[in-house]
């Protein structure tokens, strides 16, 4: 795998992240992961299935798009839509910007 992956995740009004199918079963197979948050990103660290605790990636859609709620761990100021994200094979998380890609640019 690269040592960076970009890719992009949406963050909703109602406080949920939503990865799309590809980057949830490129970077998270079992449908589990585990929130940190950093200054200006959460991280996202995958772990090996539910009896590795963590939160469960819930399909969003028929295509396979996964979402988690992200709310109580970012609180209410939350940066809603398209977000940039990078997966950093160092550090085994996908690493979100949170600020909106236009913001970046």
């Amino acid at each position: 795998m690269n040592e960076h992956v970009a890719c992009a995740v949406e963050l909703t009004s109602s406080g949920y992240l939503v990865l799309d199918a590809n980057v949830a079963r490129t970077f998270f197979p079992n449908d589990t992961l585990l929130l940190f948050p950093k200054p200006r990103e959460l991280w996202l660290l995958p772990t090996r299935g539910a009896g590795g605790g963590g939160l469960l990636l819930k399909q969003r859609n028929p295509v396979g798009d996964r979402a988690v709620l992200v709310r109580e761990v970012l609180g209410d100021a939350l940066p809603v839509g398209q977000l940039p994200a990078i997966w950093d094979d160092g550090q085994g998380a996908l690493r979100v910007a949170l600020l909106p890609a236009d913001a970046l640019a």
